[in-house]
């Protein structure tokens, strides 16, 4: 029996089609490598982060942000977490919020009234009542008030009242601690000799902003957190390290 040979034209055309599939299923490995390699590097910016609330907790180092040059990170100190902290080493801005801004993207779940902290220190003279305060606002929450045994306060500015004594500007309020210890620990007032804790209202799911910005030169901060009423203080401040997932903006 003899064989058919095929023609070489044919021969050519079949490893050509062959060959063409094959780069084609490269070309397209490459791509798919190079679209998850961008997505985890956009992951990986801390310009992107942001921070998911879990079961009523948020828990966020500090640090976590994109900070102005005055700003700087530190680790020195036996109660800190993370990285370290940051603390403000430039000019003071007392009556005027909005310098040396940072922001967090926090994605609420779960809608309701969450109480605010940070963990924060001294790190410029040895009084407990100087150096010892940042701002903080959160402008597009349902409601962004002080609290203490009903007596409720608002931000200046906000058409809301009445509002706290001592600073407050443009819907920002001053977030102090206070106390001779002037090591880190957790504590977040505002109004000036009327201490109010603090508290942020979601109406409803989604992602909001929160600001801070320089007031008191010295002033550090590790890590803060907002927790609602079905979580305990002590356990949303027990475990340093605990943190919210982080997702990353579209």
């Amino acid at each position: 029996m003899r064989l058919k040979l095929l023609p070489l034209a044919l021969i050519a055309i079949t490893l050509f089609s062959c060959s063409s599939s094959d780069d084609s299923d490269d070309t397209n490995n490459v791509d798919d490598a190079e679209t998850s390699e961008e997505q985890n590097t956009n992951c990986n910016e801390v310009k992107n982060y942001v921070f998911v609330e879990k079961d009523g907790l948020v828990s966020v180092e500090f640090e976590n942000a994109v900070f102005t040059e005055n700003w700087i990170q530190k680790n020195d100190g036996n109660n800190i977490s993370g990285k370290g902290y940051m603390v403000w080493e430039g000019d003071q801005y007392f009556g005027k919020p909005g310098e040396g801004l940072a922001t967090y993207s926090i994605k609420i779940n779960k809608p309701g009234t969450y109480k605010f902290l940070w963990k924060s220190a001294v790190k410029k003279g040895n009084s407990g009542s100087e150096h010892n305060d940042t701002w903080l606002r959160f402008a597009d929450a349902s409601d962004f008030f002080g609290e203490k045994e009903g007596s409720i306060i608002y931000p200046n500015d906000t058409g809301k009242t009445p509002n706290p004594k001592g600073s407050s500007k443009d819907g920002w309020f001053k977030i102090y601690r206070s106390g001779n210890d002037l090591d880190f620990k957790w504590q977040a007032n505002t109004s000036d000799n009327d201490s109010h804790p603090v508290f942020v209202k979601f109406d409803k799911a989604g992602t909001y902003t929160m600001e801070i910005s320089a007031r008191s030169s010295g002033h550090a901060i590790d890590k803060f957190v907002l927790f609602d009423d079905s979580v305990k203080q002590a356990d949303a401040i027990a475990d340093e390290t605990e943190l919210s997932e982080i997702t990353c903006k579209n």
